[in-house]
C-alpha cells in the first residue's frame, strides 16, 4: 500500500532540494551582479544586468517553490473509495499500470513506488477529473483503483 503522507515527503524533499539549487544559484548571480568587474565599461556590455536578471528569476523560483511546499504541507490528505470520484488528492492506478497522484501543483514529477504526479491542467488530468473507477478515459485507457 501506498502512504501518501510518505509521498508528500518525498515531494516536499524534492522541492527543497530545488530550492537550494535556485537559492545558490540566485546568490552566485547576484554576486556576479555586484562584482567590481561586472561594471559596464561600454554601453554594450551587460554582464552585469544579465547576472542581474539570472538572480531575479533564481529568486522567484526560491518563491515558487517556497510556495509550493506551503501548499503540500497544507493539503488535507484523504482516503478514497471505490464510489468516490477522483479529486485533489487521489492516487489513481489506469490499466493496472500506472499509478498517478493528482494534485495541484508539481506535475510530471515521479515519485517513490513510480507514482507519478499529475495536474488538472495536464491532458491526463482533464480526463481524470471527478472521474470514477472503472471509467475508460478518452484515450481508450481504464481506470483500475482510486485511494
Amino acid at each position: 500500500m501506498i502512504d501518501k503522507e510518505l509521498l508528500r515527503q518525498n515531494l516536499i524533499q524534492i522541492l527543497k532540494t530545488q530550492r537550494n539549487n535556485a537559492l545558490h544559484a540566485a546568490d552566485s548571480a547576484h554576486d556576479d551582479a555586484t562584482h567590481e568587474q561586472s561594471v559596464a565599461e561600454t554601453q554594450y556590455d551587460t554582464v552585469a544586468l544579465e547576472a542581474a536578471y539570472l538572480a531575479h528569476g533564481q529568486s522567484q523560483r526560491v518563491a515558487d517553490c517556497d510556495a509550493m511546499i506551503n501548499r503540500l504541507n497544507s493539503m488535507v490528505l484523504r482516503d478514497f473509495g471505490e464510489d468516490d470520484d477522483i479529486d485533489l488528492g487521489a492516487l489513481v492506478t489506469i490499466d493496472n499500470r500506472m499509478t498517478c497522484w493528482f494534485l495541484p501543483i508539481c506535475g510530471g514529477y515521479k515519485l517513490e513506488h513510480d507514482v507519478v504526479v499529475i495536474t488538472p491542467q495536464s491532458p491526463l488530468g482533464q480526463m481524470l477529473d471527478s472521474a470514477e473507477l472503472g471509467e475508460k478515459l478518452e484515450d481508450g485507457r481504464v481506470i483500475t483503483d482510486i485511494r
